[in-house]
């Protein structure tokens, strides 16, 4: 069983210009090794975003999940993305939180922090499984040495290829290497292309590919108390080598703002595409009945030996702060994320399954199984996730997007975008605690 070895440290509010939620700690860490009593009966909230065919697999989970807990009652409650979570900060800030929830990254430790999550510590090892989750798993959830979430399914940074862009063009896979041999790869593919298509985006465009190359030098974007792990000749650097491939190599900024809101890549005008690993299966439908398979190959390498890639959640699972069942709450978690019912239903609706047991009961589609396998092929790049996201980190990733368009259209330097990083990161980010 995973050693419970973190300790609980004091939440802190972060200073910052997001919406700042009113909470207050509740649901207190049980004495001993906690357990749910199944004679007892209770009523659970359960809210996820979704559709309906997401909440059809819920139904189904729900049912699997009463015949072994037939005391627990679920009601279960779905919206879509962006009304989720307008609804979560309204009940945020009258202290009613749903008793469980499916949970995003980028929320997590603004939500942690305002006491609005239940400590999970308690409960690994003896409600929460923690033998099907590895520790690099685990730590995905981890926000100032405390566990808030649990990991329901990952994904990792890599590279997408067409392979039929890739047979007109007369080109092989990617092979990988560092950043300039990708960059004259795809100056081959452009360069046979002929203006029909191109080897792939602007990559210094991409806060992740930032990212990348950072952990490389044993660095984070930011560290767990909110400091960058960079400073603006850093940035100036990362942006000043996409100069070249700006200029002919790269698909050109006007093509992409007439394909929006299709990217270049999802419209066969890319030969590849850097992302997270589950856009696959989006991508596969947009290019249409024609393409029926995807390559995908491990980005490029900064600095050889280094675990510069990490898995990230499609979807953690989290309880609120304020349940009056917590144990009852971490069973229906542990079942959501565990169980090979689980894994069974959901597939890979949540995404490539974190838990081992889930995984091994999923059937895999093609995209999937692709997606498996290279997550299995980059196993010695992985290491332990960077610390959760600060507070605003949102808009910081929109910030450098949009800094990155201008860019490749040339309506600003790469001077002017430095500067007008930093300033929005003095605003956003917060302090650094004590």
């Amino acid at each position: 069983m995973f050693s419970k070895k973190r300790l609980a440290a004091a939440a802190a509010v972060a200073t910052s210009a997001a919406l700042v939620l009113a909470g207050c700690a509740g649901g207190g860490s049980p004495e001993g090794e906690p357990t749910y009593d199944p004679d007892e009966k209770v009523t659970l909230d359960l809210a996820f975003w979704g559709n309906d065919v997401r909440a059809d697999l819920y139904n189904q989970a729900i049912e699997a999940f009463n015949e072994e807990y037939p005391n627990i009652t679920v009601n279960a409650t779905f919206l879509g993305f962006p009304e989720f979570w307008e609804k979560r900060q309204t009940e945020a800030a009258g202290g009613g939180l749903p008793d469980v929830m499916q949970f995003d990254y980028s929320y997590l430790r603004q939500y942690s922090e305002n006491g609005l999550l239940l400590d999970l510590e308690p409960y690994l090892g003896s409600v929460i499984e923690t033998d099907p989750l590895p520790e690099n798993i685990l730590s995905i959830g981890v926000v100032d040495d405390t566990t808030y979430g649990i990991a329901t399914s990952t994904n990792a940074w890599g590279v997408f290829t067409n392979p039929t862009l890739l047979e007109t063009a007369g080109v092989e896979e990617f092979a990988g290497g560092d950043w300039e041999d990708y960059d004259d790869w795809m100056d081959e593919v452009t360069e046979a292309g002929a203006g029909e298509f191109w080897g792939g985006s602007d990559w210094t465009g991409r806060i992740q590919n930032f990212e990348l190359q950072l952990r490389s030098e044993g660095k984070n974007l930011f560290d767990e108390d909110g400091t960058p792990g960079f400073d603006e000749d850093r940035l100036k650097e990362f942006w000043e080598s996409g100069d070249d491939i700006r200029d002919g190599v790269v698909v050109p900024q006007q093509v992409v703002e007439e394909l929006n809101p299709l990217t270049a890549f999802d419209a066969a005008k890319n030969a590849s595409e850097m992302t997270w690993d589950n856009f696959g299966a989006g991508y596969l439908a947009n290019l249409g009945e024609s393409y029926t398979e995807l390559g995908l190959v491990a980005p490029p390498v900064t600095k050889e030996g280094e675990k510069d890639l990490y898995l990230k959640p499609s979807m953690l699972h989290t309880i609120s702060a304020k349940t009056e069942h917590p144990e009852a709450a971490a069973t229906l978690v542990n079942f959501l994320v565990n169980s090979p019912e689980s894994g069974e239903i959901f597939g890979t609706n949540r995404g490539l399954p974190a838990s081992e047991t889930a995984l091994e009961a999923a059937e895999l589609d093609p995209m999937s199984q692709i997606v498996k396998d290279y997550e299995e092929s980059i196993a010695d790049r992985l290491g332990d996730a960077p610390p959760v996201p600060i507070v605003g980190y949102g808009t910081l990733e929109e910030k450098f997007r949009v800094l990155g368009t201008e860019l490749n259209f040339g309506t600003t330097t790469v001077d002017e975008a430095v500067t007008q990083f930093f300033s929005c990161l003095l605003y956003t980010s917060p302090s650094p605690r004590d």
